[in-house]
């Protein structure tokens, strides 16, 4: 079995009833969890002593659970899992108590032993003390050893097994943490708070631009939701430190004023508007989520979750290849597929518009994920209840997917005819370049023969271009597509909608 990967430790005591035939079961089940059986008595004696009543036929066992996820809920995390492990052994066992093991690391400085043979006599000259300090920065002192300890560990520990070299041996600090040992925080600690500090400072700037432009209620909602921000900011910079510091203060309140610039663009780049904001905020979610339900799946929610997502992108991105967008595009032109000659490159780039959009419909997964990482009840593991949840899961994905095509579609049709009845130039759609063409026949009019309403040569058309064989058309004024044999006419550009083209 594989190094398990967990974040959280919990130490539970399961009751486990049946005699010895179960109890063998059970402990077989832990041991394939990954949950080591730390000790076991008979009901009613043991840690718990008669807290649990005794049976002739129920054991307790205290094991130690294994788990992802934050330090928050984590012992009624642990206790589901155990009992989702015992219900699918078919074993009657309870989670009769669980507690987090909290297991966090002191922060003592490094330092490097030196060799204090050349240290000067108290009443020295100032200059050879000094000269003494530079050769110690410098590292010209230093001996072999490195150490991680307080100032007074530190100093037995480099002194340790040198024998008459103990009294020439020193230590100088490798960082400023010696200078306040006490009170200082834990590691991990630290870095939960750095971490809620700059998100509070980045929601905080994150809510400038929806306060631009805002009056009424929705400029006091924003202002309520950033005064929020601000605080939480300030309040989580005052905690880095313990005891607190002013310099911590002046800290978050620099980081909230560079912050706030960068959006702004105080400091000489673009201001970020509101749709940049959201969109950071979203793809900041989704990776997040994702990264998170993914290091919790097991090999069964591998089969039930994985399996169908990889397809469904398989399926996708072959899609994409035969271009979604511009088939969408053709169709709401009253166009074949085939009638829109893209190349290979603008194929591609539509593809990756396609995955760029079915991305966003992986908020739900994520907010998932995040869930699970914070031990929500709706959201424990268990096989049997993803195997009936991915299905609708890749249904609304599916759903989300098709709606921002149809709509991506939708709305390049409508700002391509809504240019044609203005008689402005079309903006362009993944290759397709619809021009202003005056079609000239190289026949009698009456002799060509086509799709869509008859050729009128004395003004332009939009040109989608040639495609086997067809000169592809829109009607602006009909509102419908023509199609000739590229062979009849003559295509000339046209340098608007209100030029008169020469007929034939």
């Amino acid at each position: 079995m594989g190094m398990q990967r967990y974040d959280q430790r919990v130490r539970a005591f399961v009751e486990v009833r049946g005699g010895e035939a179960d109890w063998e079961l059970a402990g077989e089940r832990f041991a394939a969890h990954g949950w080591p059986v730390r000790d076991s008595a008979p009901a009613g004696a043991g840690p718990l002593g008669d807290a649990v009543e005794a049976r002739p036929d129920s054991r307790v066992y205290e094991i130690e659970v294994r788990l992802p996820g934050i330090a928050k809920g984590a012992d009624l995390g642990a206790a589901r899992r155990v009992a989702k492990a015992l219900r699918a052994a078919r074993v009657e066992g309870y989670v009769r108590r669980a507690e987090v093991l909290h297991r966090d690391r002191e922060r003592p400085s490094y330092w490097r032993a030196v060799d204090t043979s050349a240290r000067p006599r108290p009443a020295g000259s100032a200059l050879a003390h000094t000269w003494y300090r530079v050769r110690l920065g410098l590292g010209l002192a230093d001996r072999e050893a490195l150490l991680h300890a307080e100032s007074a560990q530190a100093l037995r520990l480099a002194r340790a097994g040198r024998g008459a070299d103990a009294l020439l041996t020193g230590v100088r600090p490798l960082d400023g943490r010696w200078r306040q040992p006490v009170g200082s925080l834990p590691e991990e600690l630290v870095e939960r708070r750095l971490w809620a500090f700059f998100l509070w400072a980045l929601a905080a700037a994150g809510t400038l631009p929806f306060l631009a432009g805002r009056t009424g209620w929705p400029l006091a909602f924003w202002l309520v939701v950033s005064g929020i921000c601000v605080m939480g900011t300030l309040r989580a910079g005052a905690r880095l430190s313990s005891p607190r510091r002013l310099g911590d203060m002046v800290l978050a309140i620099f980081v909230l004023v560079f912050f706030a610039l960068v959006v702004t663009g105080g400091l000489g780049g673009e201001p970020i508007g509101r749709a940049q904001v959201a969109i950071a905020a979203a793809v900041v979610l989704v990776v997040v989520g994702l990264a998170m339900l993914v290091r919790q799946w097991s090999w069964g929610e591998w089969v039930a979750w994985a399996v169908p997502l990889v397809a469904t992108l398989a399926v996708s991105t072959l899609a994409a290849a035969g271009s979604v967008l511009h088939a969408l595009y053709a169709l709401g032109f009253g166009l074949a597929p085939g009638d829109l000659d893209v190349p290979p490159i603008w194929k591609a780039l539509a593809a990756v518009k396609l995955l760029t959009l079915m991305s966003l419909a992986l908020a739900l997964p994520a907010l998932w994920g995040l869930a699970r990482h914070r031990h929500h009840s709706y959201a424990a593991p268990g096989e049997s209840f993803n195997f009936l949840l991915w299905p609708f899961m890749l249904l609304l994905t599916l759903a989300a997917l098709a709606a921002l095509v149809l709509e991506t579609a939708e709305d390049a049709v409508t700002r391509t005819t809504h240019a044609a009845e203005q008689g402005t130039a079309p903006p362009p759609f993944f290759g397709v370049q619809p021009d202003w063409t005056c079609v000239e026949p190289v026949v009698p009019a009456d002799e060509i023969p086509g799709e869509g309403p008859p050729l009128a040569p004395a003004r332009p058309y939009l040109s989608f271009g040639v495609s086997d064989g067809n000169a592809v058309l829109w009607d602006a004024k009909a509102g419908e597509s023509v199609k000739v044999p590229a062979s009849k006419v003559r295509l000339v550009p046209a340098e608007g909608a209100d030029q008169v083209c020469r007929a034939a």
